[in-house]
């Protein structure tokens, strides 16, 4: 393990190495190469994703799955998906076989409905996940386990949870949870303190904070550092992924670019700066494959296919077209959703600017554990009213109105008893999802902006959305007939295009636009039909001449066609600006100007 070449993270792993970081950083591409880094060394290795929107499918060849599979081409790997959906579903079977023989149909009915929620999807991924550290469900062969998690705000969750966990049945010994009977929780008390153990260890876990040389996502990985560092996970290093260096010196787009990322790691906070540090440069190829995933790590060519054209040819508008067409409408939700990392922030912040700019009174919020809006406006602007779903008080507020509500009639004992019930952490999913339909409901009236978390959090959400809505048709069913009533649920609201836009932001990159292409699929197998995409960072769109970056433009013309051949009914593109828009002046600029994308550079204007 003493390849000189490797960055410090791969030469002397612990048994357990989590990447985390802000979405679009590149954990998925550092944790997949470093896997197979170490197996290529003669290691048995388990490379895991704990993400519900995870690409590893693709960026190995290797359909997913939730057991361990091998990789071909790299001998001691091997890699699983911790599906939510196959999980929730292996949980339900476990706590429903601990059901005592003499049940009867209405409490196995009642149990089914008890874990058919958005909780149970949590904390049955959280389930396998904590298997895997306590050393259950492997055979304990491997040398090393690697997580590729989903991003920062989602994994902070899921990290957290066997803290949550383990407090919350230490001082719980009754009948039943959110989850239904307390024998399914409790029959895991023992794998979550192993976990907790695990994690805690630095013997045994390494936390690698991935972050580009960019002040928001070095911020972000500051933050998580310390709150890791508050559960106990302080074996910490520093991935700095994507460092670019112009080889063009005549080149402005370039030479910016570098200077704001030589910035950005003078200046980066303290709590990275005293970490273990290694950089991994900006490659001119797509990580995708074994080639250039070795290469990744390692440096060497990685050769692609030639364009077939010298430019995208895809019809493209600038966003100013966008929200003239979206200020005309009067009001409506505006969802900004894809993939971590493409810049959904900026964009839902820019629309927001944008409609007040156009006479119109909007409120931006956001989903997204992470919560960057007010950091990208940097300042207020009238008839802009800027929130926020926050999981902790918004549970804090569920569960003060469970109290005054179903509470208010039990006598002291019951009172304790329902309040530590509501002490479970899946209790926070619950909360999250009655805010969200506030803001649904809230668009029927207004225009509401919502910047949504990434994907694989996001489509949970939906999720809890599609379960609540099954749950009130099927209570409802025969009832309103006749009587002039009509339920209308958010789900229902989401389907309505003339309420509702989705808009899916992506990069000119394969991994982006395949994760957006499968968003788009998910949401129309709900009946949601995404109104338009946004290709954001466009190199073509720059005019940039240096050879890096020449290079990295022909992995951008083969998405902008993949996306030309039917993916988008409508598409608008920003290019890649050498300093990012913050403060509400530069988010107005960027609905103001066309000249921003330049009409040469875009067959089909």
């Amino acid at each position: 393990m003493n390849t000189p070449t490797l960055p410090g993270f791969a030469t002397a792993p612990t048994r357990f190495l989590f990447f985390t970081g802000k979405g679009g950083v590149g954990k998925t591409s550092l944790s997949t190469a470093t896997a197979i880094a170490l197996a290529d060394a003669g290691q048995r290795v388990l490379l895991v994703s704990t993400d519900a929107a995870s690409n590893l499918d693709e960026m190995l060849g290797v359909p997913l799955s939730n057991r361990p599979v091998s990789v071909p081409g790299v001998p001691g790997l091997q890699m699983l998906n911790i599906d939510p959906d196959t999980a929730a579903e292996a949980y339900r079977q476990r706590v429903l076989a601990q059901l005592e023989a003499g049940a009867s149909d209405d409490e196995r009915q009642t149990v089914r409905e008890q874990l058919s929620g958005a909780c149970t999807t949590e904390i049955a991924a959280f389930d396998e996940f904590a298997a895997l550290l306590a050393g259950e469900g492997i055979d304990g062969g491997y040398d090393h386990v690697v997580f590729d998690t989903a991003p920062t705000g989602h994994t902070l969750r899921l990290l957290s949870l066997p803290k949550a966990w383990t407090g919350f049945l230490a001082g719980n010994d009754r009948g039943a949870s959110c989850l239904g009977p307390h024998s399914g929780l409790k029959m895991q008390e023992a794998r979550f303190n192993a976990a907790l153990r695990a994690l805690s260890d630095p013997a045994l876990t390494t936390v690698v904070l991935v972050t580009r040389p960019d002040p928001r996502p070095m911020m972000e990985a500051a933050r998580t550092a310390e709150e890791l560092s508050q559960l106990g996970l302080a074996n910490q290093r520093l991935a700095v992924n994507g460092v670019f260096h112009a080889i063009s010196a005549s080149d402005p787009i370039a030479n910016a670019i570098e200077a704001l990322g030589r910035q950005a790691l003078q200046e980066m906070p303290d709590a990275l700066a005293r970490l273990p540090r290694d950089e991994v440069p900006l490659r001119a190829f797509d990580t995708v494959g074994l080639p250039a995933l070795r290469a990744l790590l390692q440096g060497g060519e990685v050769t692609a296919p030639v364009p077939a054209s010298a430019t995208p040819a895809l019809p493209a508008e600038p966003l100013s077209r966008m929200v003239d067409e979206l200020a005309a409408v009067g009001h409506g939700l505006i969802m900004v959703m894809g993939k971590g990392g493409v810049g959904k922030t900026t964009i839902a912040a820019a629309l927001a600017v944008g409609l007040v700019q156009r006479g119109h009174s909007v409120h931006l919020t956001t989903t997204d554990p992470a919560a960057h809006v007010a950091d990208a406006l940097n300042g207020s602007l009238e008839g802009l009213k800027v929130g926020r779903i926050d999981p902790k008080a918004e549970t804090a507020a569920y569960i003060a109105k469970i109290m005054a509500t179903r509470g208010k009639d039990l006598d002291q004992q019951g009172q304790a008893l329902l309040l530590e019930d509501l002490q479970s952490p899946c209790t926070e999913e619950v909360a999250v999802f009655h805010a969200f339909s506030r803001v649904v409901n809230e668009a029927r009236s207004a225009f509401v902006v919502l910047d949504t978390a990434p994907t694989g959090h996001s489509l949970l959400l939906m999720d809890a959305t599609g379960a609540y809505h099954r749950q009130m048709v099927q209570q409802y069913e025969g009832k309103t007939e006749g009587k002039g009533l009509h339920i209308i649920t958010p789900l229902m609201r989401l389907q309505d295009g003339s309420m509702t836009r989705v808009i899916i932001v992506t990069l000119p990159e394969v991994t982006p636009v395949s994760q957006a292409a499968a968003l788009q699929d998910d949401l129309r197998r709900a009946k949601i039909e995404p109104w338009a995409w946004v290709i954001n960072k466009s190199i073509a769109a720059t005019g940039t001449t240096d050879p890096l970056l020449q290079a990295r433009l022909a992995g951008e013309i083969r998405q902008t066609e993949r996306i030309a051949g039917g993916l988008a009914k409508r598409t608008f593109v920003l290019p890649w600006l050498p300093e990012s828009p913050v403060g509400v002046a530069a988010l107005g600029a960027l609905v103001e100007a066309p000249k921003l994308l330049p009409a040469a550079q875009w067959a089909g204007r």
